[in-house]
């Protein structure tokens, strides 16, 4: 199941795999198949609004000159 999320302008596809497993492809991001996996085991399944802090979260990490998690 994948569903489109818009988050601050910015657009994902989320997909859940095995349950508890969420893929985060960032859609509208500048390098093509850049994103993050989650692993939320023995939780409830996610709603929109924890999705939505997820991708800020990751959105805040981005070095916006490169488009990529910098360490």
């Amino acid at each position: 199941m994948s569903s489109r999320i818009e988050c601050d302008g910015e657009v994902f596809m989320v997909s859940l795999g095995a349950p508890g497993n969420y893929s985060y492809d960032w859609i509208s991001g500048p390098n093509a198949q850049y994103g993050f996996s989650l692993a939320a085991h023995n939780s409830p399944p996610l709603e929109t609004a924890d999705h939505l802090a997820i991708i800020r979260n990751f959105l805040e990490q981005v070095d916006p000159e490169t488009g990529y998690i910098e360490d």
